[in-house]
């Protein structure tokens, strides 16, 4: 079928102690996987059962008559970026040089970067997502939310850097405390070398 769970590109425990495991497990093999599950039976028997993921998103954004469809595979690929968007003992100040400089000229520097961010993550009102985007039509770098399953390609965006903040990605660890995990999301996960790539 279209949409597959790819395996995590760590190891269950190597965030802790800044995120348990028990997270992981929950976070991947339970509400990753129901995303694929459901949106697979979704797709059985329509003409977008065998096309690629992207072209299912693309097709069924803001059709209501297709919501279940978008959702479930934006969500799909939303958590598939996310997984890579993060290593042990990532994060920090130190970006590939060439990331570096797109943020100095398009958003004033990493401490302003990382302020946007963070406001992005933290104020986005119920489930979503923060992003770092490159504008498809003027190639600058954005700051961006989306709520629930949005993503940024239906944006004419393209994703370099996303934070989950769905209650499910943090509450195990974090509680209610979604500042305190983003700004470790930001500080100590962040794959740089994975964000520079997708410039």
């Amino acid at each position: 079928m279209s949409l597959e769970l790819p395996e995590l590109p760590f190891a269950y425990d190597a965030f802790a102690p800044l995120m348990s495991a028990e997270t992981f497990e929950y976070h991947h093999d339970k509400h990753h996987a129901a995303y694929v599950t459901n949106g697979n039976k979704l797709l059985e028997g329509t003409d977008l059962a065998h096309k690629p993921i992207e072209d299912i998103i693309r097709a069924t954004a803001g059709n209501p008559a297709q919501g279940g469809i978008f959702n479930n595979a934006a969500q799909v690929w939303n958590h598939s970026f996310f997984w890579h968007c993060m290593k042990p003992q990532g994060g920090g100040t130190h970006l590939p040089e060439a990331l570096q400089a797109k943020i100095d000229s398009d958003l004033g520097g990493y401490e302003r970067f990382r302020a946007a961010f963070v406001d992005a993550c933290v104020t986005q009102f119920g489930s979503g997502w923060g992003w770092l985007v490159k504008d498809d039509e003027t190639g600058k770098l954005e700051i961006m939310k989306t709520p629930n399953a949005d993503t940024p390609m239906v944006h004419g965006k393209t994703a370099l850097l996303t934070c989950d903040v769905w209650e499910h990605a943090y509450y195990i660890d974090y509680r209610n405390a979604r500042p305190k995990y983003v700004e470790t999301f930001v500080n100590e996960m962040i794959n740089w070398d994975f964000v520079a790539g997708n410039l």
